[in-house]
């Protein structure tokens, strides 16, 4: 069996994230991070967690994630393309928002 918890402290270490810092972004304490990276079957809930606070794709170290489906109401995460997909649109969406009110402003002052 695979020790998630050695998984996830080899991936956090090698972030260069400090874990203070990556305990603040889970409003854990330091104390439990390190808990956390003892216990070999740490739920894949919060792997995924780890994961989308390093921006780390996990399902290469731990298959079981591909198929697993959060507990709390999130979107499934996705990898990859698609997710770079997204972030791109989501950056048009708001370049082409920051636009209009540059030219709402422009307009404005013209007056």
């Amino acid at each position: 069996m695979i020790h998630r918890g050695e998984i996830v402290e080899k991936v956090v270490r090698s972030s260069g994230m400090p874990l203070s810092r990556v305990a603040a972004r889970m409003g854990k304490s330091r104390r439990w991070i390190y808990n956390a990276f003892e216990t070999a079957d740490l739920s894949l809930d919060l792997v995924i967690e780890f994961g989308k606070i390093l921006h780390y794709d996990f399902s290469q170290d731990i298959p079981q994630i591909a198929g697993h489906r959060p507990i709390v109401g999130d979107k499934p995460l996705t990898y990859g393309e698609n997710s770079v997909d997204y972030w791109k649109d989501k950056y048009y969406s708001l370049l082409e928002e920051h636009n209009q009110l540059l030219r709402q402003i422009s307009n404005q002052s013209g007056k």
